[in-house]
């Protein structure tokens, strides 16, 4: 199994930690030549969203990644990552869209810039949960499912191919929502095999 990272700005070394920890290759995403390279998964970090977009674009690289993901191309998107894969974004605009979700940006206000606390999410168990400048999901559709929520507010959920977190998995030690997301690759590519 191959994992791309965007690399283009924001916490793509912290991701590249949790998966080398988990003895997983990955590869960094900076151009559009990179997508030449096969992968199975693909992770858009925390950072700022607006930053990501524009450079996206700029570099050619938004038009083929948003296809690999209407494609099926499971992606696992963190804080700046959830923001660019909403459908809609409260305050903002929309990204790769590719996601039923509603999205509030800078949602907990500067006096709550960064804090910390822990959760149950599903099919993990309790969680911490790192939340630096962090959205929230106001709301899911379709068939988004919620899977975590902290402090009243939905901070993850899954639709298909697509996880998304408010906060920053990857600044824990904890590898377990990494592991899910690997799961879940492995997952459909079991499913996938199976009807061929």
């Amino acid at each position: 199994m191959t994992i791309a990272v965007l690399a283009l700005q924001g916490a793509f070394l912290e991701h590249e930690r949790a998966l080398k920890k988990l003895g997983v290759d990955f590869f960094e995403i900076r151009q559009a030549a990179d997508l030449t390279t096969p992968f199975d998964g693909l992770i858009l970090p925390g950072g700022e969203s607006t930053v990501m977009g524009k450079l996206l674009h700029e570099l050619h690289l938004f038009v083929p990644l948003k296809k690999k993901i209407q494609a099926g191309l499971p992606v696992f998107g963190t804080c700046a990552g959830l923001i660019l894969l909403a459908g809609e974004v409260i305050g903002g605009s929309v990204h790769f869209g590719t996601m039923d979700i509603s999205v509030r940006r800078n949602a907990y206000g500067r006096q709550l810039n960064s804090f910390y606390t822990e959760a149950p999410f599903e099919g993990i168990g309790t969680v911490p949960m790192t939340f630096i400048r962090a959205p929230y999901i106001a709301s899911v559709s379709g068939d988004t499912r919620i899977l975590a929520r902290a402090d009243g507010h939905i901070v993850a959920a899954i639709q298909k191919n697509q996880i998304v977190t408010a906060f920053h998995p990857e600044l824990n030690d904890d590898l377990r929502i990494h592991q899910y997301f690997l799961d879940s690759i492995r997952a459909r590519t079991t499913v996938s095999n199976s009807n061929l």
